[in-house]
């Protein structure tokens, strides 16, 4: 097993079960206990979770902060090729679709690339460069404009300004949170005004989180629950999430998650 993949699989582990000893890990995994200190040490400097003495918990995580596009991307990597997998089935050739920034909609760019006659309006450095090097010329990518956040989205005037003359069938919205009561969110105020502006833009909202995101609430809301058309998410959903979801969406589209 390769360093990142053990990072990742230990980062689940603290997240599913609130903290975990070293020599758990080092029994788990079958390697040294200076390897998984140095996994410990290398999650907890990215700010993924809490070294603590023998072991490693949770890092509970405040409404404004906002991890980088490297550190999310270990997050949940199963979780989220599986649903951007699904959501890819619910694209067609020769439509107008807007991805929004994060980690789970550039999994979606990287199964969109060879779609013929797609035009895709983004404001995410990564998503737009996935289309980039795929140099497909039947393909229209328009990336936004704006100040660019920890997250590698641009957002603020000159990215919705642009935005606001479009007219797409569809958008593709990651997330960094989504709750009953906020319905999902995100930790910095621009990108929040950015993602209501591609919001009004299209046609259907088509929201992509991973189960971990319910419950988790940022400083600004981006849209109410029932405005999302559909919902793509893991199984691992509570069941309280899946009743609230079931409620409030047309479509909650439940993913299984191949380990």
């Amino acid at each position: 097993m390769l360093a990142q993949q053990r990072q990742a699989a230990i980062l689940e582990r603290v997240r599913a079960a609130g903290g975990v000893r070293v020599s758990e890990l080092v029994a788990e995994f079958g390697v040294s206990d200076m390897t998984i200190r140095r996994d410990l040490e290398s999650l907890a400097e990215r700010g993924l979770l809490a070294k603590v003495h023998g072991g490693a918990t949770t890092m509970r995580s405040g409404s404004t902060d906002e991890p980088g596009f490297a550190a999310k991307s270990i997050r949940q990597r199963s979780e989220k090729s599986a649903i951007a997998s699904r959501a890819a089935d619910l694209v067609s050739p020769g439509i107008a679709v807007a991805l929004s920034a994060g980690t789970t909609t550039a999994e979606l760019a990287q199964r969109l690339v060879d779609m013929p006659n797609l035009t895709v309006v983004t404001n995410s450095i990564p998503v737009a460069d996935i289309f980039y090097r795929s140099g497909r010329p039947d393909q229209t990518v328009v990336l936004t404009g704006g100040v660019r956040t920890p997250s590698d989205a641009l957002v603020g005037p000159v990215a919705v300004a642009a935005i606001r003359s479009l007219h797409l069938d569809a958008l593709f919205l990651g997330v960094h949170g989504m709750s009953e009561r906020a319905g999902y969110t995100t930790p910095n105020l621009m990108e929040a005004d950015t993602n209501r502006a591609l919001v009004d833009a299209a046609e259907r909202l088509i929201v992509l989180a991973d189960s971990t995101k319910w419950g988790t609430v940022g400083i600004s809301s981006i849209a109410a629950l029932d405005e999302a058309h559909v919902v793509v998410t893991d199984g691992a959903l509570p069941d309280a999430a899946k009743a609230a979801l079931t409620e409030h969406v047309e479509e909650l589209i439940l993913v299984e998650v191949d380990r």
